[in-house]
């Protein structure tokens, strides 16, 4: 039976769409109908709408006028597309933060803000909750069963901090319920004994910030917990009036490296995960740029095991970052269409139609200035929505995916925060991109799952650089490799527990020295230029030694004071293994000590592929259960004359049966068995 997991139930097609922002054109409203027509040349289906118009529906407090939004959501409608309706809460209107100085935040110097930019609301503010939630309510009224409304885009990208008085009392309620209403038990898991910094009571306790403490780093931690927690409480406020209204999925738009958030714990209140995708194309090697991108795509496919949605993308270029540079021929509609080989199911635009002024009026768009169908651009954006259309079956299917990459929010912080190692720049998310990078280049689905994840469906989890381990996480790789799972762990693995505190006894913490078989004993930071081996393979950064506690030496270091000793590490626990690496690599190691582990364990890549596939090829795989659909991509200038399939396959886009593809630059082929 086939089983397929539609983001937006009521439309189970691929979405290929733009944000849209007619309020932007009210006095020239001849653009809307101009709109409609270009909407059906660019195979568009979907348009989200409503983020920025707060100040267009509420021009006055209590005063609303729903006419534009009416008026747009008839017609896209009319033109047999589909809305994904937004709530207005990015952005609030002047005359509410005029009217509530309360809602305006207030910065790590105590600061209040002025009204500026977006996002400039203290999340904490009952005034700010209040108001939100009433807009919310009349929109979830009004529209919340309206046919052509398929999904609820919840603010954007959220993001930001305040430390107004309101934030940093409900920081000290949220430390009261953590530590029980015991400063004894705050100061244990704080160590604030050292420097003398022993706190009396919580009204003692101020966020980290450039005028109060930052030293004590369990303090850090739970202030960024704290922010998360925070965020998550108002996405909930936000959400209860739609709720209460309609039936149809809540999003919101996350984003690329993002760090103030703990998207692991912000996806427990979304119905499916989208977020807004903007690399560097052709800033240093395109595949590179692509396999990052993957990271992501398959992180956010990860955070709710469905298919989600690519809610933002330049159809072009962007104007905000140090160059701005549009996308070659190709790797316009391939870039799109990476975000569909790795499980999304949709391509959408920032935006529909470039604004006349302000920030963003040189922002890529799939309409231009002119208004035209004549560009290129938009002749890219008809050939994705056309292939779109071709393999719209693919909509809502799966991915399968036996190996799982663990990435942690509260693991970078703690990192980021920790004084040793390479102090400024430990380098978190490019290791976990170079583990990455192995499967990707092997045409290998990987999920990317939190600590604390279920990962008894997995052959094979890595763990690199898992600093931060609380029990609740040793428990649950121990339980893992015990139960018959394959654990690939590195240096630093297990140093601190949840608090940021050193774990006694030894690291790896806790149960993990039997998991690993192994006890680190000290590391070696080596300076950026320096270079160790082991055997043949180059190291970089880091070298820890470590002794063994039964497991074997799989590969010695070669030079360094700790020459013959292990580099990588084998253990048999339980039903299961964990291999250790102990130093960071230049590339080779990794490859070959996971290439040797993907082999043992049966994981196949999606094509034919014993080896790495050609420079800048990639593959991906999704699935109903009945058919598998293959995605082969080509992110290089060149051409690969050859990739062979597993065996002979449907050709999606020529409707012809054959065993393998051959890629243009910035190439592809779908294929369906």
């Amino acid at each position: 039976m086939e089983k397929k997991q539609h983001p937006c139930p009521s439309f189970p097609h691929f979405i290929h769409g733009a944000d849209y922002n007619p309020e932007q054109w009210l006095e020239m409203k001849q653009i809307w109908d101009e709109d409609m027509a270009l909407m059906k040349q660019a195979n568009c289906n979907e348009m989200t709408v409503g983020i920025f118009s707060w100040s267009t529906i509420e021009p006055r407090e209590g005063e609303f006028d729903f006419s534009f939004l009416d008026e747009t959501i008839e017609k896209i409608g009319a033109n047999g597309g589909k809305v994904i309706l937004s709530t207005p809460s990015g952005a609030r209107p002047r005359w509410l933060a005029e009217k509530y100085p309360e809602v305006l935040r207030v910065d790590d110097q105590g600061r209040r803000e002025h009204i500026r930019g977006r996002h400039n609301h203290c999340f904490t503010s009952p005034v700010y909750r209040e108001k939100v939630r009433r807009i919310n309510t009349e929109l979830a009224k009004r529209y919340g069963k309206n046919p052509t409304v398929i999904a609820w885009h919840i603010s954007n990208e959220y993001s930001g901090q305040c430390r107004c008085e309101l934030c940093v009392n409900a920081f000290r309620d949220f430390l009261r319920e953590k530590f029980h209403g015991d400063i004894r038990e705050l100061n244990r898991a704080y160590w604030t004994t050292f420097w003398s910094h022993t706190y009396d009571d919580f009204d003692q306790i101020e966020p980290p910030g450039v005028l109060t403490e930052t030293g004590i780093h369990g303090l850090n931690l739970d202030w960024n917990r704290f922010v998360t927690a925070q965020t998550v409480s108002f996405i909930e406020n936000e959400v209860a009036p739609i709720r209460e209204y309609s039936q149809l999925p809540v999003t919101i738009n996350m984003m690329y490296e993002f760090t103030e958030l703990d998207y692991h714990k912000v996806a427990r209140v979304i119905d499916f995960a989208s977020w807004d995708c903007y690399p560097e194309w052709h800033n240093g090697d395109d595949s590179v740029i692509a396999q990052r991108a993957g990271f992501w795509h398959d992180l956010y496919r990860s955070l709710k095991k469905k298919p989600f949605l690519l809610m933002e993308s330049t159809p072009s270029l962007v104007n905000w970052k140090p160059y701005n540079k549009p996308k070659a021929p190709g790797l316009d509609v391939l870039s799109s269409l990476q975000a569909v080989a790795h499980g999304s199911d949709s391509v959408q635009y920032f935006q529909w139609r470039k604004g006349r002024g302000s920030s963003e009026k040189l922002h890529g768009a799939v309409v231009g200035h002119d208004g035209t169908a004549d560009t290129r651009v938009f002749r890219s954006v008809q050939t994705t929505g056309s292939i779109l259309q071709k393999i719209d079956e693919i909509a809502g299917t799966v991915t399968d995916a036996q190996v799982a990459l663990i990435f942690d929010w509260e693991n970078m912080w703690a990192l980021n925060y920790c004084q040793g190692y390479a102090k400024d720049d430990k380098k978190y998310f490019e290791t976990c991109y170079a583990y990455h990078r192995v499967f990707w280049e092997r045409g290998i689905n990987c999920d990317i799952v939190a600590p604390n994840a279920d990962l008894s469906g997995y052959k094979l989890v890595i763990a690199p650089m898992l600093y931060l381990t609380g029990e609740e996480t040793i428990s649950n790789l121990a339980g893992y490799v015990r139960d018959g799972g394959t654990l690939y762990g590195t240096y630093m693995m297990g140093t601190v527990d949840e608090n940021d505190l050193c774990h006694l006894g030894g690291i790896p913490g806790g149960e993990l020295k039997e998991v690993f078989g192994i006890i680190a004993e000290e590391i070696d930071t080596l300076y950026p230029a320096e270079r160790r081996h082991a055997a043949e393979h180059e190291l970089a950064d880091y070298c820890e030694t470590v002794k063994l506690l039964g497991a074997q030496a799989v590969v010695c270091y070669t030079d360094g004071y700790y020459k013959d000793t292990p580099a990588v590490t084998r253990n048999a626990y339980g039903k299961g293994t964990a291999i250790y690496q102990a130093c960071r690599d230049t590339g080779s190691l990794k490859e070959k000590v996971l290439w040797g582990i993907l082999d043992e364990l049966g994981i196949d890549s999606a094509v034919h592929a014993q080896a790495p596939l050609a420079h800048g090829v990639t593959a991906h795989s999704r699935t109903d259960g009945v058919h598998t659909y293959v995605f082969v991509e080509n992110y290089s200038d060149k051409e690969v004359p050859a990739v062979f399939l597993r065996e002979p396959m449907e050709d999606l886009l020529t409707e012809k049966v054959t065993d393998c593809c051959e890629l243009p630059p910035y190439g592809f082929g779908i294929f369906k068995k």
